[in-house]
Order: structure tokens, then sequence, then C-alpha cells
């Protein structure tokens, strides 16, 4: 990937390869760029029912590749408004637009200083180089 590490600089990030992007009281979440990349085609995504609630670094769904199977851990706590239905009928969305169309789950955060404890894209960025050169 060398330097195109694409990492937007207005979102938090978490070492399980989750995103935020917080506007206001709300969050939307999804999976990063280098999570999908190393899953590669993502086949299914198994999204929670709105109205659920979700606890920072807790399981909050599944998404299945065609290399393998992987949790998707919540960035944030709060309750899911929320769900991208698109990605039921085509969950390659999040292979093609993780930051965009992608998008998983919108969350009505409960503690908004959670934020401060989730990775800066700077650190984020450190974070994924040392993992691809494992």
């Amino acid at each position: 990937m060398g330097g195109d590490l694409k990492v937007p600089r207005d979102l938090f990030y978490t070492n399980d390869h989750t995103w935020v992007l917080v506007e206001d009281s709300q969050s939307t979440i999804g999976i990063t760029y280098f999570g999908q990349s190393e899953l590669a085609e993502i086949v299914y995504i198994d999204l929670p029912d709105v109205g659920s609630e979700v606890v920072q670094g807790s399981l909050f769904g599944t998404i299945e590749a065609m290399k393998a199977v992987a949790e998707l851990i919540s960035p944030v706590s709060g309750e899911i408004i929320e769900i991208n239905e698109t990605l039921e009928a085509d969950p390659r969305q999040a292979n093609m637009d993780p930051y965009g169309e992608g998008w998983m789950i919108k969350v009505k955060l409960h503690d908004a200083d959670e934020i401060d404890s989730l990775l800066t894209p700077q650190d984020y960025i450190v974070y994924i180089s040392g993992e691809e050169e494992m």
C-alpha cells in the first residue's frame, strides 16, 4: 500500500479497524479501508437491529469474506438509530466505498468522552504501518 494508506482525517479509529465519524450526539461507524482490504471480497455483513445498544469495545456484528469471518467491534457506546440496509443486498459496498456508501451503523452516543480513547488518524496510520510490516 505504501504511502497511500487511505485514512480520512475527520474520523477516529480503533485497533479493530473500525472508524467513527462524530456529528453532535450521533456517530456513523464502519470498517476501515485497511480492515476491508485485509479481508478481501466481503460476501455478507451481519448487523444488529435498530434500537439495540452497543458498548464501546464490544461486538456489534460480523463480516464474512472469502478469506475469513471477522468481528465488528464498536468504537463507541450508544443506541443504534440506523443500519445501512443496502449492505444486506450488496455487502461489497464495504469494499468499494468503506468511508462512504459502505458505512454500517449510526449510533446515538451515550458518552461523547469515549472518543478521547480512540486513535487519531495519525495514530491509526502508525498502527497499520506496523501491522503491514508483520
